[in-house]
């Protein structure tokens, strides 16, 4: 079952860093943080590169190396919350968050994908060795 939920997540991960480059990349600018010090576009762009990365390590990584993976993704995840908290804050419509409310409901899907990240590399044989 773990097995199926990192496939899942790596596919997602792909999926979105793939939008990042494509058809979502105006929605994406609107959660880069103003304190950040890149051009907004390079912002989505590097973390769309970063993110295909992270989903087909996540999808390709070997068992021994697979905890270390699910390591760097929950931290990745932690990383890019202020993106979220960006747009609530600055109440910045994208993805169809329109409203606060919806803004600050997604909030509590970063700490998901935190655990998802963890949990789906967890299991006999994802020690790094």
């Amino acid at each position: 079952m773990r097995s199926f939920f990192r496939v899942l997540l790596g596919l997602a991960l792909v999926f979105a860093g793939t939008s990042h480059l494509t058809f979502a990349r105006r929605d994406f600018r609107a959660q880069v943080p103003d304190f950040v010090p890149l051009d907004t576009d390079t912002t989505v762009l590097a973390s769309g590169v970063a993110e295909i990365g992270l989903g087909s390590a996540m999808l390709l990584a070997p068992r021994g190396r697979r905890r270390t993976v699910g390591n760097v993704a929950a931290l990745f995840f932690t990383a890019i919350f202020p993106g979220n908290l960006a747009q609530w804050v600055n109440q910045r419509d994208a993805f169809g968050l329109d409203t606060d409310e919806k803004r600050f409901a997604r909030l509590f899907g970063q700490p998901l994908l935190i655990a998802w990240a963890l949990w789906s590399t967890r299991g006999p044989g994802s020690r790094a060795r």
